[in-house]
């Protein structure tokens, strides 16, 4: 069976990228067979070029493609680096240490209520600096990796989408020294999108 719409698909992948040096990679992620990547095809998980690059594929089959950023996450923005007053962050006129501490990335909620993660740059006296560009903005990613199985998604599958969340499930970052606990999808990386997840 070959990756289509509605496809439930499940692969094994390294993420890489560009490093300081020049032709050099770094690796970022890695969802493994025992911890695969599982998502849905075609219903708007996953990054477009992510998908566009495994469609048509069959289990066993491998694959390696890189994204540039302006069809990943965008450039890096230096107008999305943001500093707050503390009291934004204290509850009851205090801050939760075990939450906000400089390079955890915390859930928030932008003005029109709509939810963001925000990475905790600085935290002085008065102010705490965020950070709102995706972990990966500015980056070119290398995907390398191969489709463990492809089959039809369930009814129950499907149906669950429509219950917000963005669906993807998979424990990417784990050999990582990038990883950290993501909040919003399920997925354990610091991308907060195993491989595009949105």
């Amino acid at each position: 069976m070959k990756i289509s719409a509605n496809k439930a698909v499940s692969a094994e992948y390294e993420l890489f990228v560009d490093g300081e040096k020049e032709g050099e990679l770094e690796l970022m992620e890695r969802a493994t067979r025992e911890t695969p990547l599982e998502f849905i095809y075609g219903v708007g998980m996953m990054l477009p070029k992510f998908e566009e690059n495994l469609f048509g594929l069959q289990a066993g089959d491998s694959f390696d493609f890189t994204i540039s950023n302006e069809d990943a996450y965008g450039p890096y923005d230096d107008e999305s680096v943001i500093p707050l007053e503390r009291s934004v962050f204290e509850v009851d006129g205090k801050i939760d240490e075990s939450m906000i501490f400089e390079g955890n990335v915390v859930p928030m909620m932008d003005s029109m209520g709509n939810k963001v993660r925000a990475q905790i740059v600085t935290i002085t006296d008065s102010h705490i600096t965020i950070d709102l560009n995706h972990p990966l903005a500015g980056e070119t990613l290398h995907f390398k990796g191969s489709v463990i199985d492809v089959r039809e998604a369930s009814a129950e599958e499907l149906a669950a989408l429509s219950g917000g969340g963005c669906g993807c499930h998979c424990s990417c970052g784990h050999d990582s020294e990038h990883h950290h606990d993501s909040h919003d999808c399920g997925c354990e990386s610091e991308s907060g999108g195993c491989c595009g997840c949105h």
